[in-house]
């Protein structure tokens, strides 16, 4: 790997990284999850939950990855021949989501265009399932292509692979220096717009009022752990194969800091702003704001556009940076989602970037026009709760505890992260990843699984074969495959360690 790309500069890889994990649930899951669990209080657990299970799994992961200087198949590989099925099975788990993630980047994009004149209209949940989504009658039933998400979809793959095609450095460090700063400049502006808005204090009183009776409730801890866990871009290929693309001195320890606070802090933002939103709508209807309080694409692509209709001014323009915000911080996390897959395929086959882009990023485009169909947000999600409870969570508890009990990689990880960086971890680090983080995603698989086997997720509103089909059967497929493709043989010398990172003597950054 003498040729390998690298990052151009430390910024560029941090603003990669921050771009991962700044997505679309950043914005309209963090702020309600918050509120529903404990208010002001839920920051206790969820402060303890980035402490003790996000920063630490991001800096094992950084570690692996530049240790290693491979995708992270090849990173497994290298670690223990044994172990790279669990690489394959990650960026298995990253492909399902690129393939259903697009087109819900698709529908912001559309959203952008509708909010000028709010096009949506005064029902707009009636928009969103029947005029935009042309919504099929039942689960299962595919239906013809919506051309209003099928157009905008064509849109996110070209700017995405065209970004991928680029390479690293030429590619997606330029679109996430211009991504993210952007994102967070629009985002910004709506936040002020609406700690303005009559109403607001209401909003953030409800947001910030703590429940301390919630506190010791395992439900809320497990979704602090939950939280962290999906909003950082762990578990799923992504921080191990950005993390291999860093030279030699990259300090590992502050740059996982860096990311962890920064995605966190974009969360806190993304509350103030949407509940300061949610107040004043409550107020505009003389209701509570727990009865207009939502979260997910409800939230996003229902209230969030009531709120628009009643603005006291400027609302299209509002209404493009919203739903703008939501392209760029989309855009920035599907580019690394795919990245997985692309450094994968073209490691294992010996392709070029190009065609590597080709194979792995055009078969994630062609599979996601099913979500572009009448019936696609139902198959989207089933297969988004399948494979982020099955998918993501498992092979986050698999990689864990594989690394940290099985191969016993945590001090060898620990000593190359500390002789790169100028913060040191200590015992703390290897406690959390051996004793604490196996401990909480084996409670919420155990909870998860327990909880499906006695209802059907929906509760009634799919049948047991559609949830079959489309949930139980894409998230074993994605392990199933990940067994397949390390089957596959590598080339001679490709398990070798580059020698400038198989020690770490001597590496220190400055």
């Amino acid at each position: 790997m003498e040729g390998r790309e690298q990052w151009g500069t430390r910024a560029g890889f941090i603003l990669a990284a921050v771009g991962s994990a700044v997505g679309l649930g950043n914005i309209w899951r963090f702020p309600y999850v918050a509120y529903d669990n404990g208010g002001g209080a839920f920051f206790i657990p969820y402060l303890f939950a980035l402490l003790t299970a996000g920063i630490p799994l991001l800096i094992m992961e950084f570690t692996m990855g530049h240790k290693y200087r491979g995708s992270a198949p090849l990173s497994y590989a290298r670690m223990n021949k044994k172990s790279e099925w669990i690489g394959w099975w990650q960026v298995a788990i990253a492909f399902v989501i690129s393939t259903y993630y697009a087109v819900i980047i698709a529908w912001a994009m559309a959203y952008t265009y509708f909010a000028v004149g709010q096009k949506w209209g005064t029902e707009t949940k009636a928009f969103l399932f029947g005029d935009y989504l042309n919504l099929a009658d039942a689960p299962g039933q595919i239906g013809s292509l919506v051309p209003s998400v099928f157009i905008p979809l064509v849109l996110v793959w070209v700017v995405t692979l065209g970004v991928l095609f680029k390479g690293v450095k030429k590619g997606i460090e330029v679109a996430n220096r211009i991504f993210i700063p952007t994102l967070v400049v629009m985002f910004l502006i709506i936040v002020v717009r609406a700690l303005t808005l009559e109403g607001a204090a209401l909003g953030l009183e409800t947001f910030f009022k703590p429940n301390w009776s919630e506190i010791m409730s395992p439900g809320v801890w497990v979704a602090a752990y939950g939280q962290i866990f999906f909003s950082l871009s762990i578990a799923f290929a992504i921080m191990i194969t950005y993390s291999s693309y860093l030279p030699k001195k990259a300090d590992i320890n502050n740059n996982a800091f860096i990311a962890g606070f920064s995605n966190s802090s974009v969360e806190l933002l993304a509350g103030f702003g949407i509940f300061a939103a949610l107040g004043f709508m409550a107020t505009q209807s003389g209701v509570g704001v727990e009865e207009v309080a939502a979260g997910g694409i409800g939230l996003a692509f229902v209230v969030f556009p009531q709120i628009l209709n009643t603005f006291p001014g400027f609302n299209g323009l509002f209404g493009v940076l919203f739903f703008g915000s939501l392209v760029f911080a989309g855009l920035s996390s599907l580019i690394s989602i795919v990245e997985t897959f692309v450094a994968g395929v073209q490691e294992k086959f010996k392709v070029s970037r190009r065609k590597a882009v080709v194979i792995g990023g055009g078969l994630s485009a062609l599979i996601s026009i099913l979500f572009a169909t009448q019936g696609g947000l139902y198959f989207l999600d089933v297969a988004d709760y399948f494979i982020n409870t099955f998918g993501i969570a498992l092979a986050g508890l698999v990689s864990v505890i594989t690394i940290s009990w099985f191969v016993k990689k945590l001090k060898p990880f620990q000593e190359h992260a500390n002789a790169t960086s100028d913060l040191r971890t200590g015992l703390w680090w290897r406690v959390c990843l051996g004793v604490v983080t196996p401990i909480v995603l084996g409670y919420m698989f155990v909870m998860n699984l327990i909880q499906n086997i006695k209802v059907n997720y929906g509760d009634g509103d799919f049948s047991t074969s559609f949830i079959l089909y489309s949930g139980w059967a894409v998230a074993i497929a994605a392990l199933v495959l990940g067994f397949v493709f390390a089957s596959l043989k590598w080339g001679e010398k490709d398990l070798e360690v580059p020698a400038a990172y198989s020690e770490d003597k001597g590496v220190k950054a400055k």
